[in-house]
Formats: C-alpha cells, sequence, structure tokens
C-alpha cells in the first residue's frame, strides 16, 4: 500500500487559494481594534457596558470581532469576517456562548456600517454610522418576525479607546 501523501491531497487545490487580499476588505481596517461599547436592548432595563475589539486574522483575508458585556443575559461572542469567492461582498459568521451560529451579510462605505442577518422567523439588521473623526459610532438595531415589520431591538454607542461609564 503506497502510504505517500499525494500533491493537494490534504488541503485546497491550488486554484482555491485567494491569489491576493479582496479590495472589499479595505474598509473594515476602521474597525480594528478595541471598542468600548454602551448597549440599550429592549430585553433589559437599562444601559449595558462591554467591550469588542476587531483584529485581522494572520494574512489579512478575516476580521475577527471578540465581544464580551458585563451582564449574563448578554452572550459572549466571536463574529469572522470576510469577502465572498468573488471578493465583492462581506459577510460574518457569529457563534456566541449559547451556541448560536448566524451567517450575516454587510457593507462599509462612506461612514455606514450595514450588518443583515435574513431568516423565517427572525431577522435582524443594524446600521451603525460613523464620526467624522472615526472614533465612535452610533449603532440602531432592529429585528423582524415577518421580514416586512421592523422594530428596534438595540442600540450601540461604539467609543475609540475610552470606557462609557
Amino acid at each position: 500500500m503506497d502510504n505517500r501523501k499525494k500533491p493537494n491531497q490534504h488541503g485546497p487545490e491550488l486554484k482555491d487559494v485567494p491569489s491576493g487580499r479582496s479590495p472589499a476588505l479595505n474598509p473594515l481596517q476602521a474597525l480594528v481594534g478595541t471598542w468600548f461599547i454602551t448597549m440599550t436592548h429592549v430585553a433589559l432595563p437599562g444601559p449595558v457596558h462591554g467591550v469588542k475589539a476587531y483584529a485581522w486574522l494572520e494574512g489579512g483575508h478575516f476580521l475577527i470581532e471578540r465581544s464580551h458585556f458585563d451582564h449574563p443575559e448578554v452572550p459572549d461572542s466571536l463574529t469572522v469576517i470576510g469577502a465572498d469567492d468573488a471578493g465583492e461582498e462581506l459577510s460574518g459568521r457569529y457563534f456566541d456562548s449559547r451556541g448560536v451560529s448566524r451567517l450575516l451579510r454587510m457593507t462599509l462605505r462612506d461612514g455606514i456600517w450595514t450588518v443583515r442577518r435574513d431568516a423565517p422567523g427572525f431577522s435582524q439588521r443594524f446600521t451603525g454610522s460613523f464620526s467624522d473623526d472615526g472614533n465612535s459610532i452610533e449603532v440602531l438595531g432592529e429585528l423582524s418576525n415577518d421580514g416586512v415589520t421592523w422594530e428596534r431591538d438595540f442600540t450601540h454607542t461604539y467609543s475609540r479607546g475610552k470606557k462609557e461609564t
């Protein structure tokens, strides 16, 4: 029996490996770093504070978001953000400490960040607006049970370099 490894037996074909970094990823650089978050949520009685940190995975093809809030009802999470195979659209795969996994579509251009999840019976979207200096982001999150009628779900205020109290 021949046990020698054959070329490409255990890994991607060369044609499956990106030849370069997608330009669609460039706007995500605005997120890199640590952000202090103040969140309001319709299910919580008051503001909750947390931290989100964004860093490039080695190679620069994926941005990793790690999130932690100081409230037991808000799960810790990790999101891996990248471009599609054509290098044109951004998407993220969200995972949290409850075992939830969600596929997200997103855009980030001209200081406006959008994230959307479309799922039967429970769709979500948010729009974030960057400040002129890029050091804060105001986010409004909404949810829909029918994909047509949207209701306020949460707000986030991102602040770079200063913890909200």
